[in-house]
Formats: structure tokens, sequence, C-alpha cells
């Protein structure tokens, strides 16, 4: 199994030299070792967090003298005030009755049994240091090609044999047959709400990497009754709306700050540790 995070191994990833990185700030602040080379993501969440426990101390919620490790740690002191911060700076409404009935009606086997699918898949793995542009190229270009070779014929498991960051890659990328309460999150999203199957015409995104996802075949999930479900899917609904609301809130502190090193824009969803 290939390690894409070589200097320069055939995935095309580099890793700059560590000396020559400059060190991430937030008011000052700094996110890292001198010459620490962190993920886009990591280095994102950290700054995210930095900026709510800055936020916490200005309200008074967290002593001035309280400070962050290197290593992006926070405090027993810091976490609880940071928490705190967001329940009284986060207004979420509850859902509407609405608002549940449009969505049970988007996503009629919500919350239904027997859901499963039978996935392979190559996996990227984003690791500190590595070249996420380049990883990201090697990955699509691969994924082109698998999207024109034969569905049936062992091309998917030769590639993940070679290139997959996952020990699954041993076993030609075969995660056998997997429900969405077996996968992370956002990567079982990808993957359950919707009825695809064969090569993914996209990646598939999560906290582990980049995954080129073959779905071998599904088992649909029985429908439920919108009475069995409304109160799963008013949990799903603020949880959406909070993620909103928590973007929106650093934002605004984000523009009042000082950054340096880390592009926040660059978050399609709030990194908080």
């Amino acid at each position: 199994m290939t390690n894409s995070s070589c200097a320069s191994g055939p995935c095309g990833c580099s890793q700059p030299q560590a000396a020559t990185l400059p060190v991430a700030h937030v008011n000052g602040v700094a996110l890292h070792a001198p010459g620490e080379a962190l993920a886009p993501e990591l280095l994102r969440q950290r700054a995210c967090t930095e900026l709510l426990r800055q936020q916490a101390q200005r309200e008074g919620l967290l002593a001035a003298g309280d400070a962050p490790g290197l290593d992006g740690a926070t405090s027993e002191a810091a976490t609880a005030a940071i928490e705190a911060l967001l329940e009284q700076a986060l207004k979420v409404p509850e859902p509407s009755e609405d608002a549940c009935r449009r969505y049970h009606a988007a996503h009629p086997a919500f919350g239904g049994q027997g859901a499963r699918a039978h996935l392979r898949h190559v996996l990227f793995a984003v690791t500190p240091g590595i070249d996420v542009g380049l990883l990201r190229q090697r990955a699509e270009a691969l994924l082109m090609e698998l999207r024109c070779a034969d569905e049936g014929g062992p091309a998917f498991g030769e590639a993940a044999r070679q290139w997959s960051n996952c020990p699954s890659g041993a076993a030609g990328g075969d995660l056998g047959w997997l429900t969405p309460e077996d996968c992370a999150t956002e990567f079982g999203r990808e993957i359950f709400d919707s009825q695809e199957v064969g090569v993914l015409s996209r990646l598939v995104h999560s906290r582990f990497g980049l995954h080129i996802v073959q779905v071998c075949g599904r088992d649909a999930a029985r429908p439920t009754a919108f009475d069995d479900v409304r109160a799963s899917i008013a949990l799903v609904l603020r949880q959406q709306s909070w993620v909103n609301a928590l973007r929106q809130y650093l934002q605004l502190l984000a523009a009042d700050a000082e950054i340096e090193g880390v592009q926040l824009e660059a978050a399609t969803s709030p990194l908080v540790q």
C-alpha cells in the first residue's frame, strides 16, 4: 500500500521544508509550533477554536491568563467557557411542524431499518504536511480512470491495492455491507442520501481524507411514518440550524480579528474542537 505522504511519491504530493513554514496566528496568538506543518483543515479548526477562546475571555467567561498550547489543546476551563459562550450567543429556534414534514417528504426512508450498501473505496489520506491540492489532482485523475473502466472488472481492486491508505486496500478496497451507523457521518451522508450504484462521479470527503467509492449493491430502507421519526427529524434540523448559526458567528469574529497564515473562508463548515 502506497504511502501518500511521501516527499515526492507517485501520488505527486510534496512536503514543504518545515523550517520555511510561517507560523499562523489569531490576534497574535500562535496556532502551532515554529516549523510545524499542519493540514489546512486542522489549521482552520485551531483558528476557529482560538477565535472562540479569545471571545470567551472578552465576555468574562474565561480568565485572561488562560492560554492555548502550541499542540492545539485547550484547558478544561477554556472548553467549558466556549460551551457557555456558544450557549448564550447562538439562538436556535425550534423546527416548525411544516419544516419537519418537508424534511420527511424529501427523506422518506429517514430512520428506516435495513438500509445498507456494499462498498469498495480507495482512500487518499490527508496527513500533516501533505499538498492537498496535488493529492486531490491525483485522486480525481484516478477517479476518471476508474469511471471509464469496466464496472465489473478488476481495475478498482487493483487501484485500491496500489493507492489506498486504508487497510481495506489489501482486499481490493472492499468494505463489505455497511449501514449509515457504520460510517463516519459525513461519509454516510454522501452514500445514503442518494441511490447511486457503481463508481460515484465525485470524490467523497470525510475526516479521513478523499475517497473514491464504488457502490456494488444496495438494500433500501423501509419507509417510516412521520409520527415515528418526528423527534429525530427535529434534532437533525436543529443541529443544521446550530451549525449555520455557528458559521455566521465565526464569520463575525473573524471579521474583527487579525488572522495570519490560515484561510478561514476555505472551510465548508465550522471546524471547532
